[in-house]
């Protein structure tokens, strides 16, 4: 398989972000990393504290000790942990690991240092929705770390990689996980990101010292900031003029950094923010403005990445209004949820004057579930759909219906229809709703037929309903007018994964189509293996190596047999269920 190479500077969030340090492999003393790609500005060496595997920090705090001049040593900081507040770094997370889907063991004897180069070398986003989702369950759970790897560092690249799939807030709760004065390079170059990408200037604070080492060109601007958010406006106003006269940093990064600083009390300070000049966002633009309430232009926003437009879809300054369109997207990527979204929308509908509702998607939704009669709420679900205006969009509106769809009768007078409830119900994982199509679909024509029957018989929880057999696969590869016959390899191939049908089906099936199953490379062979020892969390970022493309249709079809299989044999079927269907709804 070839891996990607990481585009940490600025390609993979369209943001101007800093190169992580290089991952330490040693799990009780750090080298002294080096950069990996060049940042904003160069890391300097250091040398982190040292953690050792399965210790707390916990301290003895009944203990009586002598103190000499001898044993003071160097001054503690003004803040200190006490020792029942240390948090073991070996194991951090936000999920049990059994709601993720994931055993005690998830990475079982694999090497952390390998698994760190997957994380850090993933390009995003990922081609499915699903995926995404049963990847960022992983990346949270709180599983202890793997082998030969320093567990800060392990941190580190799995919020990186949650903050380059849009996962902002995801990937603050894993910083926030550490104790800030364990924070290795990597992190603290990490956790500035997470702290621009929630929006949330206070949460640099703590890491004053390491953004004087490692990133000294916003050294003074973080300073005045946090003097300002500190009650200090006298040192803050100070700071920026002094940062306006001699820094290295201008222009609008200026200015936002001063009305930050404004925000706080007593520092008389206003300034206006002018947009006209800039041409780009950076992580930097992006998180001052929307900590202070200010909407970015939206011709900045249409040239920024997915993952950037995720971020502004949580930024909790902003109107419901305002971070609709990026919620979509959102949506679409996986970020956000089925609910998540119907929320948005319910609190659009209550900040709208009620002669402006009619005509809105938020007076469609509401439609959709309280319709006069199942057509008119039919109709109003056909509407939504048909407001997708690109595949994130479209698969966001389905996730958004989802619910309302579950609550359609099935009938055979909606078969034009079915499809897209169908794919709508799925889209939020509504399996159960969506097998009670399975009766009807049996009557329908064959093209809608075809559609429905694809995506029950990889999703539905009970096989024997869903007549899956040679024959049938064999009429449905016949009719299938898609290009190189891409939905018919992805179909045997998510069947295949389930064990839905025979490995001698599967191989007679491939061998008759040329449907491209059979490939074999160094990454089918490593995730088979994985899924052979039990590693349900080494399976979850191989697939998401797997599967760095933009769209199932250009998902190598033996891509997605290895990962399906290996969901499957590692005790992750709903996920792999969801995938597979998702593969045949989407294409």
């Amino acid at each position: 398989m070839r891996i990607k190479p990481v585009l940490i500077a600025s390609t993979a969030l369209a943001l101007a972000l800093p190169a992580l340090a290089q991952q330490a492999v040693q799990p009780a003393t750090q080298a002294q990393p080096q950069p990996a790609t060049p940042p904003l500005t160069q890391p300097s060496t250091g040398t982190p504290a040292t953690s050792q595997p399965g210790a707390s920090g916990a301290a003895d705090e009944g203990a009586i000790q002598e103190i000499t001049s001898q044993s003071q040593g160097e001054p503690k900081p003004a803040v200190e942990y006490p020792g029942w507040a240390r948090r073991d770094p070996w194991t951090v997370g936000a999920l049990n690991p059994t709601d993720a889907g994931l055993n005690d063991a998830p990475w079982g004897a694999a090497s952390g240092a390998f698994l760190s180069t997957l994380l850090r070398r993933m390009d995003t986003p990922i081609a499915s929705r699903w995926a995404h989702i049963a990847l960022r369950d992983g990346l949270l759970a709180k599983t202890r770390a793997p082998q030969r790897v320093n567990p800060v560092d392990w941190v580190a690249e799995r919020a990186w990689l949650l903050l380059r799939m849009g996962e902002a807030d995801a990937a603050r709760m894993l910083v926030a996980g550490v104790d800030a004065d364990r924070f290795t390079p990597k992190m603290v170059q990490v956790g500035v990101q997470s702290a621009l990408a929630t929006a949330d200037p206070p949460a640099l604070c703590p890491l004053e010292d390491g953004i004087r080492k490692y990133e000294p060109s916003v050294r003074a601007l973080v300073q005045a900031m946090c003097s300002s958010l500190a009650g200090e406006p006298e040192t803050a106003s100070a700071m920026i003029d002094d940062a306006r006269r001699h820094g290295r940093i201008g222009g609008i990064d200026l200015t936002l950094a001063e009305k930050v600083v404004g925000a706080g009390t007593d520092t008389g300070r206003a300034v206006t923010i002018e947009w006209d000049p800039v041409d780009r966002l950076t992580a930097w633009r992006f998180g001052l403005a929307t900590a202070t309430g200010i909407a970015v232009p939206a011709r900045l926003l249409q040239g920024a990445s997915p993952q950037l437009r995720a971020f502004q879809a949580r930024a909790p300054l902003l109107s419901p209004q305002q971070r609709l369109d990026s919620a979509l997207i959102a949506g679409g990527l996986g970020v956000f949820s089925s609910q998540s979204l119907v929320d948005l929308y319910s609190a659009v509908y209550d900040s709208t004057d009620p002669d402006d509702l009619p005509g809105t998607d938020a007076w469609q939704l509401r439609q959709a579930f309280a319709g006069k009669d199942q057509a008119a709420r039919v109709a109003a679900i056909k509407r939504l759909l048909g407001t997708g205006k690109d595949p994130l969009q479209k698969e966001a509106m389905r996730a958004v219906v989802a619910r309302a769809a579950s609550l359609i009768a099935p009938s055979k007078d909606l078969q034009d229809d079915a499809p897209e409830l169908i794919s709508a119900m799925l889209a939020a994982g509504y399996d159960r709703a969506a097998a009670r199509w399975v009766p009807v679909v049996r009557s329908m024509n064959d093209a809608n037929a075809d559609r429905c029957w694809a995506m029950l018989a990889l999703a539905a929880t009970d096989v024997s309903r869903a007549e899956i057999s040679s024959g049938r696969i064999t009429s449905f590869i016949g009719r299938d007018q898609s290009k190189d016959k891409v939905r018919s390899a992805l179909l045997v191939a998510g069947l295949a994964g389930l064990n839905r049908i025979s490995t001698d089906t599967a191989n007679s099936l491939n061998r008759r189509y040329g449907l491209g199953l059979g490939r074999v490379t160094s990454w089918t062979r490593i995730i088979d293996a994985a899924a052979g020892r039990g590693q349900a969390g080494t399976v979850l970022i191989l697939m998401g190596t797997g599967f760095q493309t933009a769209s199932f249709d250009r998902l190598p079809p033996a891509h997605l047999y290895h990962a399906i299989a290996g969901l499957e044999r590692t005790s992750q079927d709903f996920s792999a269920r969801m995938i597979a269907a998702e593969a045949l709804s989407r294409t």
